[in-house]
């Protein structure tokens, strides 16, 4: 039988094998599977109401949570290059499970639905036994994971969401491992893998979804926990990377400028010197001969 401490080797194999292992069966499965994560993320979104979600369960502003449960509407679009980028990472995180199909690994459970204290969410899948979320990363991202100093830098909340998928699958009978789960990391830049274990901390997320439950049951928005740092020595402040990614930062900061800058947008909570770069009022207004 085979194991997931194997799984990486075991599909760096099969890539170079020459015999024909990618056939239709194979191929059709990841066909169907990437249109869906594109339907998924691409589709119709003027259904979809704010909940709160198992894949969201890292450490978030309570301003910007309580926004995306009571008033999803004020969301931010992403800019279209985000989603483009997005739609590389469900292809190639789709490409990663067939891979470890191919590779002769027991893969259950794809995105079954889980449910843990009225949350739901869910899974990526279950190889050999244990949990696996798959996550494609920029190589310095990656490289956290490879040196296993992901939880010290886990600016996402990754590891919670897979607390959050290990424990609401303590009852099924496709998980062996319980106390285990792994992300399996794809750089997307170089093609390299490697899987990061984790141990399970079920205490934290229990408490982190009765915490986010409190911040959205208010009848007012709580305080922004937004991080604000220097943009250099200009006098100027901007919002963190994360800050920066919120889709509600502009709840948390109705008079927030985004500038873009050469290696990407920034945006500023304070302006004491005026950038010399583009500023965006509307994503779509953007000179894309700039980006």
């Amino acid at each position: 039988m085979k194991s997931i401490h194997t799984l990486i080797p075991d599909i760096y194999a099969l890539i170079q094998r020459k015999d024909g292992w990618f056939d239709e069966q194979l191929a059709d499965q990841l066909g169907r599977d990437v249109s869906q994560r594109l339907r998924n993320q691409l589709g119709d979104a003027s259904t979809r109401g704010g909940s709160l979600r198992l894949s969201q369960m890292g450490p978030r502003c309570p301003k910007a949570l309580w926004y995306s449960v009571r008033h999803p509407e004020l969301a931010a679009p992403l800019p279209p290059w985000a989603e483009i980028k997005y739609s590389f990472g469900h292809t190639i995180e789709a490409l990663a499970i067939a891979l470890a199909k191919g590779a002769g690994h027991e893969v259950t459970g794809e995105q079954d639905e889980l449910v843990l204290d009225g949350i739901v969410g869910h899974r990526d899948c279950v190889v050999d036994g244990c949990v696996v979320d798959v996550k494609s990363a920029s190589s310095i991202s990656f490289q956290k994971f490879k040196d296993k100093s992901f939880e010290k830098a886990d600016t996402f909340g990754y590891l919670d969401q897979l607390d959050g998928y290990v424990v609401a699958s303590r009852n099924d009978p496709l998980v062996r491992n319980k106390d285990q789960g792994y992300i399996l990391a794809i750089d997307k830049q170089l093609g390299h893998m490697v899987l990061y274990e984790h141990t399970v901390r079920p205490d934290l997320i229990r408490t982190r979804i009765k915490y986010y439950k409190d911040v959205i049951g208010q009848d007012v928005p709580p305080p922004c926990s937004c991080r604000v740092i220097p943009q250099g020595a200009s006098g100027n402040m901007q919002l963190d990377i994360k800050a920066g990614y919120s889709p509600f930062k502009n709840c948390c900061f109705p008079l927030l400028r985004t500038f873009l800058y050469s290696n990407g947008p920034v945006h500023l909570t304070k302006v004491v010197r005026l950038p010399d770069v583009p500023e965006i009022t509307r994503f779509k207004s953007v000179d894309t001969k700039q980006v």
